[in-house]
């Protein structure tokens, strides 16, 4: 199985939110908690069961986060702009 980590970008592969993209601030046994900083915020992130995501590897520092720096973290992403970890 993938190794999920905080800080890494996933793919939803179910669900209504299916191939919407968020970045995972939180990881549990079961569980990843998402976040897109809009709809899903740091304080309300979705819970999604592990085998409902697909890992894109690019990792993130989320040190100091909120939800303007997740939000622009995907826009970045989905621009194919570069954006330099850490």
């Amino acid at each position: 199985m993938n190794r999920l980590e905080v800080g890494m970008l996933a793919k939803s592969k179910a669900g209504h939110d299916k191939d919407n993209i968020y970045v995972i601030i939180q990881v549990d046994c079961s569980y990843v908690y998402l976040v897109d900083g809009s709809i899903r915020t740091l304080s309300k992130p979705k819970k999604k069961n592990k085998k409902h995501v697909q890992v894109i590897r690019n990792k993130y520092d989320l040190k100091g986060a909120d939800d303007v720096k997740i939000k622009w973290i995907l826009k970045q992403y989905m621009q194919g702009g570069a954006y330099v970890k850490g």
